[in-house]
């Protein structure tokens, strides 16, 4: 079932190394609790695989971009310090309104919930699964459903690891 959540059947497992867990915060954790981090590992998954394309997009554009008269340039790191006043305004605004459209989607309403189940996902929700698919990609047979979940798992793990090199990178030697 779509919203039974256990370990053992999450899908993001692939081989050789099967549900990667040497912590064992999974094991230790309820229902209510894996759903959370799930959403978690998706919401930042999502946003690494934009910051990658960001990096890739803003270097390669660097200088030449119709954006801000092309004067934005340097290393992607510090690309945000030189956009100019009210921008960085409308950019809180966009990913505010995408916050809270997320939250209205999946968490219960606080007014709603006990003091001790602060951030409680709502029981019909899946992690991740905002009800945004414009092109109708979504599978509707569920096996294949879990097939597009691990590979966007993988992809965005992949992409986590990916934006620390390239932040790294960037912060150690300030070269792009």
């Amino acid at each position: 079932s779509l919203n039974a959540f256990t370990a053992a059947d999450l899908p993001g497992a692939l081989a050789p190394m099967g549900f990667f867990d040497p912590l064992g915060f999974a094991e230790k954790a309820d229902e209510a609790t894996l759903k959370r981090y799930r959403e978690a590992e998706v919401t930042h998954g999502r946003v690494a695989m934009l910051a990658v394309i960001g990096f890739l997009v803003g270097e390669a554009v660097e200088g030449s971009s119709f954006l801000f008269d092309a004067s934005i340039s340097g290393p992607a790191i510090s690309h945000p310090g030189q956009v100019p006043g009210g921008w960085d305004a409308l950019i809180i605004a966009g990913i505010g309104f995408a916050e809270l459209q997320r939250a209205k989607t999946g968490w219960v309403d606080p007014a709603d919930v006990k003091f001790d189940q602060a951030g409680a996902l709502n029981s019909d929700y899946y992690p991740g699964d905002i009800g945004f698919d414009p092109l109708g990609l979504k599978p509707e047979d569920s096996e294949e459903l879990d097939v597009m979940i691990t590979k966007e798992l993988q992809n965005g793990r992949l992409a986590m690891l990916a934006a620390a090199g390239f932040l790294a990178q960037e912060a150690v030697d300030g070269k792009g």
